[in-house]
């Protein structure tokens, strides 16, 4: 099985236990769930946003989740707005077009989760490719998060 590496390196090197879980190539976060057979509201996915200053941020939500800018500005006091997959490509330069793992410490961009995520028994993250899941039990996902910030900023679709 062959992902980008970037991710799992950092998941290994900060002693965060996973298992990775190949599926099915999809084209999308909910195409993921389905076909790797996870509840959506368990799979991770990110969205990348920059603000008013260039700041870049990878939001992290659940993948039957829809973000709220609005919501996302009010609490970090900033003006977001969506990256295209064109902007989102070279920073993420090891991972396949289009697919954006769901962890921005390990390309050095800060993250927020969505509150919702804190509440799961088991979290399932988007590695880089169209085609493997990492999955985390509740203790690893906190011990991968917990130098980020945790917020309410999305709502279920």
């Amino acid at each position: 099985m062959s992902h980008p590496v970037r991710l799992s390196d950092y998941l290994d090197k900060n002693g965060v236990n996973y298992q990775t879980i190949a599926h099915p190539a999809s084209m999308s976060s909910t195409a993921s769930a389905v076909s790797a057979k996870v509840p959506l509201h368990q799979l991770a996915k990110a969205i990348v946003l920059e603000d008013h200053q260039g700041k870049k941020l990878v939001a992290i939500l659940p993948a039957d989740y829809k973000i709220s800018l609005l919501w996302l500005n009010e609490c970090f006091k900033a003006t977001f707005r969506l990256l295209s997959e064109e902007e989102v490509s070279p920073l993420f330069n090891d991972c396949e077009f289009g697919a954006v793992p769901a962890n921005g410490d390990a390309y050095y961009i800060n993250s927020v989760y969505e509150d919702s995520l804190t509440r799961e028994s088991d979290i399932y993250l988007e590695a880089g490719d169209h085609k493997t899941l990492f999955h985390l039990s509740r203790t690893e996902f906190a011990k991968l998060t917990d130098r980020n910030h945790y917020s309410h900023f999305a709502r279920q679709a």
